[in-house]
């Protein structure tokens, strides 16, 4: 597009007068990302059940994928032939592709760490796998995606000093040669910024990396928190890292999907989110409101004629009653899963960009003490306020 930055550009647009808060806008191969942004997991290339079309229509800007579940399956043999993770999926907007560092740290019962990489156990048939820095930015390469993560090693909560601290030159020794590797065209590298509880190793992990953005680092991430570690070493986490983070780069937290906890990081100068909660839960029966989340599985809403959410405009509101979806749910149907999908998602994307305007206007801090007394201090839960 004729007058369009340079792909990998991070434009500030805009800063909360009274806060760390910042509207912005990355760049990519397809297209631009308005930041504060929370990007919808699609870990085997797909949202569960919602199509590119679904996404489209809930104005998702980004949308991630999983390197190491798409390396099992369908492979690259078959990624490739088909054109990338983008013709794959028929999704025309940006994708992000994590590292598989998280889904080995997940296995860790089967895994062998070396300074090559991690040799472990396929989750699917046990098949011994082998995973590197080189193996992982090769694997996203083949995907395409428009933001390929650097290897890491995602630290347990809790870990001792000395284990962290290992950890952390073994993070720092892999992006060094993630960033020797070649990349899919237009595709952007963002770095993993790891140390735990440890403000000391955070800070170190996060400038050793600020220091290699001249050798091609596009974005920066916090990762390692909510690993399971209680919410103040998560807020914590954060603010441990993104001080030494360049000011000038995306901000990005990896696995954080708290609607209160996005709103804090936001205040903290973070840009970008992604987590599963809201996938995950809908399929749980639960539901996300702009006044917290609540159980529609429940009898109270056998024969509720209100919809999931009062005032909400997406698919599943516009149509549909809390007895209807309520039903669906505890029948298995998979209408069920989809539509309360289709609302949580709605939800998160709809609360981004309230959070936008807010920043925009410089009322960020009003957004965040309205989303404080709705999602932690209001007596009753989402929509049954309705």
């Amino acid at each position: 597009m004729p007058g369009t930055p340079p792909v990998g550009t991070y434009e500030i647009l805009h800063e909360d007068a009274k806060s760390g808060a910042r509207l912005g806008r990355l760049w990519t191969r397809h297209g631009p990302v308005p930041t504060p942004v929370f990007m919808p997991v699609g870990t085997q290339a797909t949202v569960k059940t919602l199509d590119a079309e679904d996404l489209e229509r809930l104005r998702a800007p980004i949308i991630l994928g999983n390197t190491y579940h798409l390396m099992l399956r369908p492979g690259m043999e078959v990624m490739e032939a088909l054109g990338g993770l983008h013709a794959f999926q028929d999704w025309h907007g940006p994708i992000l592709t994590d590292s598989g560092g998280f889904q080995v740290f997940s296995l860790s019962s089967l895994r062998k760490i070396t300074e090559e990489g991690v040799s472990f156990q396929s989750h699917i048939d046990g098949k011994r796998l082998f995973m590197g820095p080189k193996e992982s930015m090769a694997v996203q390469r083949v995907l395409g995606s428009d933001i390929a993560m650097l290897f890491d090693e995602c630290i347990p909560y809790p870990s001792d000093d000395a284990y962290v601290a290992r950890s952390v030159e073994q993070t720092l020794r892999w992006a060094r040669v993630c960033l020797e590797q070649p990349r899919a065209e237009g595709q952007l590298y963002f770095g993993i910024v790891q140390g735990s509880e440890y403000a000391h190793h955070r800070k170190h992990c996060a400038l050793e990396l600020a220091a290699m953005e001249k050798d091609g680092l596009d974005g920066f991430a916090v990762g390692g928190v909510s690993v399971g570690e209680p919410e103040p070493f998560i807020l914590k986490g954060i603010a441990d890292s993104v001080p030494f983070m360049p000011r000038h780069r995306p901000r990005y937290v990896m696995g954080l999907g708290d609607l209160w906890q996005m709103t804090e990081a936001v205040g903290m100068g973070c840009d970008m989110f992604d987590c599963v909660i809201p996938t995950r839960n809908a399929r749980n029966g639960s539901a996300f409101t702009n006044d917290g989340p609540y159980p529609v599985k429940a009898g109270a809403w056998k024969s509720s004629t209100l919809p999931v959410e009062p005032g909400c405009d997406c698919p599943c509101c516009s149509r549909h009653t809390r007895g209807y979806v309520r039903h669906l749910l505890n029948a298995s149907e998979m209408l069920g899963y989809r539509l309360l999908t289709l609302h949580n998602i709605h939800c998160y994307l709809r609360f981004m960009e309230r959070m936008r305007e807010a920043i925009a206007n410089d009322c960020f801090l009003d957004f965040r003490a309205e989303a404080y007394a709705r999602l932690r201090e209001a007596p009753t839960r989402g929509g049954v306020r309705g």
